[in-house]
């Protein structure tokens, strides 16, 4: 269970064959190992020991491909920065995780600058352009010239192999730690279940810094496939990657799938190469997935179902339960469980309740996350019993499928991101003119779900919505800033228990919605 098997044998029985497209690079499967041998020689000269962290700050390319494998190779830790957070964000990921290198392209140079002088762990910075002449900085192409091949750790099993950072409840990013067993175990089952294999062709669209983007690189490479990497997602860019490259499987969210479905050229373009289109991160909305079984009736639509923290698929929804033969009832489910998941439907007791009943979806089996690093009791908790508790609800129907009905966990999907109402709330809270502050999801019909803020203003305060939003952007990422606010002049709603009855708020919102959560 070696996450960089994968490489050489891909290297062994097909050297010349292509392994990685990026841009006008093309690099084979002989040629991309031995980048990632000769960067994780380097990596070692740097510093990097056994489960040290090496950081990534980057857009999308072939360095984030090779980082993802370098850093085991060398016996290390792939630590991905959402490089959509803030500076400060980044930062406090950064200075939680301690890594010992940080690798970043000339995008986010100037952010790895300063991150570098905030960070006490990092030793060296690796730029994947610019920075020369700037202190403990080198050249990336410079050291995959330089250095000497080196033999692979051979790290496995229940070794570290990733940590990947996802929002909390508390407002604090939680990093969750993910063993190579954990990954090789979904990198294989979801081949199984979607056929992948060496002709398989993958896109990665989405942000590499997501396990969602992220965990397609280790599956492909350990089938001896292709990677196709384009910087960041536009429908144009997808369309012509596709046509261009012949891509036989693309993963997308639904927002991504809606804007593609929008542009006026769509039918110009050659898909007769896609075979799978699988989608996830937030539920599919059903008027968008309606659409795309009617314009590509050749293409094999998957749903997966997960979570960071399950590395990250717990159920699929596969392509026989898209065909127009297929129950229409099943594209609202979330699909069955993966051969190498236990799901169970609890109270909040923790005790399984019957089949049809609404509780919370509790998830076991050797995908799930390893713990969430450094911090043993929030470990304990979400794994309490030997279950993943997901903090959604859901319920199992007489056929086995899984429906996912609302989120316990005070938790938004925009667009297939992660917002904790928590972090909001805090943002718009430390606003002096602000007296009291709740932040709920409300629908959207482009992002799924939009982060709505109900706002309580202080006695003679003229706060505008312009100005909260502006306050937002300067502490927390865009993304998790309120795309919608509405002032209150009486105080917010109560629960019996003195809390914000978030529920009164949702309300007027989601009426006329089959479930709470889009």
């Amino acid at each position: 269970m070696n996450l960089t098997a994968g490489l050489r044998r891909a290297a062994s029985f097909r050297s010349t064959t292509t392994a990685l497209v990026a841009g006008e690079l093309r690099l084979t499967h002989g040629e991309l190992l031995d980048r990632v041998s000769r960067l994780a020689s380097s990596l070692r000269k740097l510093g990097v020991g056994p489960g040290d962290r090496i950081a990534v700050l980057a857009v999308n390319g072939n360095h984030y491909v090779e980082c993802y494998f370098a850093a085991l190779w060398a016996g290390g830790v792939a630590v991905p920065v959402n490089s959509r957070f803030s500076l400060a964000e980044i930062i406090e990921q950064v200075r939680d995780a301690e890594p010992t290198v940080l690798i970043c392209d000339g995008i986010f140079l100037e952010n790895a600058v300063q991150v570098m002088e905030a960070c006490s762990s990092l030793t060296a910075l690796v730029a994947a352009s610019g920075g020369q002449g700037l202190p403990r900085t080198h050249d990336y192409e410079a050291l995959v010239a330089e250095a000497a091949a080196c033999e692979d750790a051979l790290r496995s099993g229940d070794d570290l192999a990733c940590i990947f950072y996802t929002g909390g409840t508390t407002g604090k990013a939680k990093g969750v730690m993910l063993s190579h067993r954990n990954l090789w175990v979904n990198a294989i089952v979801t081949s199984m279940s979607f056929g992948f294999g060496e002709l398989t062709v993958a896109l990665h669209a989405g942000p590499l810094f997501h396990l969602g983007a992220g965990a397609r690189v280790y599956t492909t490479s350990l089938m001896g496939g292709q990677h196709v990497v384009i910087p960041r997602f536009t429908p144009s860019d997808v369309l012509e990657a596709i046509a261009r490259h012949k891509v036989t499987v693309a993963t997308f969210v639904p927002t991504m799938l809606g804007m593609i479905l929008q542009l006026p050229d769509l039918d110009r373009y050659d898909l007769s190469s896609l075979k799978l289109i699988t989608y996830g991160a937030s539920p599919m909305p059903e008027a968008v997935l309606g659409e795309c079984l009617h314009r590509f009736p050749g293409i094999r639509f998957a749903q997966s179902y997960g979570m960071t923290e399950l590395s990250p698929v717990a159920t699929i929804l596969g392509p026989d339960d898209h065909l127009p033969s297929a129950p229409r009832h099943r594209l609202r489910s979330a699909g069955r469980p993966i051969v190498s998941a236990e799901v169970r439907i609890a109270d909040a007791d923790d005790r399984e309740v019957k089949r049809g009943e609404v509780g919370e979806i509790q998830v076991r089996g050797p995908m799930v996350m390893m713990g969430y690093w450094r911090q043993p009791e929030l470990t304990a908790k979400a794994l309490q019993g030997g279950w993943m508790h997901t903090g959604d609800s859901g319920y199992f129907d007489d056929d086995g499928y899984l429906y996912v009905s609302d989120r316990i966990k005070d938790m938004i999907i925009t667009g297939g991101e992660n917002v904790y109402s928590i972090e909001v709330e805090n943002a718009v809270g430390s606003h002096p003119e602000v007296l009291q502050c709740a932040v709920i999801a409300i629908p959207h019909p482009k992002w799924g779900e939009a982060v709505h803020a109900v706002v309580v203003r202080r006695p003679g305060s003229s706060l505008s919505v312009a100005d909260i939003i502006a306050h937002c952007r300067a502490v927390i990422a865009d993304y998790k800033c309120p795309r919608s606010i509405e002032f209150r002049d009486d105080p917010l709603p109560l629960s019996s228990a003195n809390k914000v009855n978030k529920e009164a708020l949702r309300k007027p919102h989601w009426d006329g919605h089959a479930r709470r959560v889009n």
